[in-house]
């Protein structure tokens, strides 16, 4: 099976910045706190740490996406996004990602996930499907605030950020349920 392609790839060209965490790495396995146990594949749901530095400076804020390409939906499946987050933060702490969005910055909000459901919702592929790529993305924005609110759908949310990215950070995990 062909993977689809990033979905990154079909937006203008923006610089690219780093991104890190303490508990995932590009191309490794999720571990079990960030796999779903909501969707059955016996994880936690827990958020990864990220940290990102070199943004731009005139960077107004942040918008935090993790997203499958490889779900069998035919528009993959967004797993978590959280938006306005501040220009003076550059960290999320593992387990940010609550429903209730608790843990994270003051002014930072999230969107309902794919599964309706508001917080991180890790990994389940539906076995057999083959290795899935996450694609956690850190997004940083000229403006301070998304002209949104927390019933947007993911997917429009992304088009009000088109535009609006001075540039992107990248880290990629994958998960398999055999």
């Amino acid at each position: 099976m062909t993977q689809p392609p990033v979905p990154y790839d079909f937006l203008p060209t923006v610089d690219a910045f780093s991104v890190a965490s303490d508990n995932i790495r590009d191309g490794e396995t999720l571990a079990m706190p960030q796999v779903s146990g909501i969707l059955g594949a016996g994880g936690e749901d827990i958020s990864p740490h990220l940290a990102w530095t070199g943004a731009p400076p005139q960077t107004q804020s942040f918008v935090v996406t993790c997203f499958d390409p490889d779900a069998p939906t035919g528009s993959g499946f967004w797993h978590w996004v959280v938006y306005d987050i501040p220009a003076s933060v550059a960290e999320l702490a593992t387990g940010a990602g609550t429903a209730d969005g608790a843990a994270l910055p003051a002014g930072a909000k999230q969107l309902k996930n794919d599964a309706g459901l508001y917080g991180y919702l890790g990994s389940a592929p539906p076995a057999g499907h083959g290795p899935h790529r996450y694609i956690f993305a850190v997004h940083a924005l000229s403006i301070a605030e998304l002209p949104i609110d927390q019933n947007t759908s993911p997917a429009v949310g992304g088009f009000n950020m088109f535009g609006n990215t001075l540039a992107r950070a990248l880290i990629t995990p994958v998960y398999e349920q055999a």
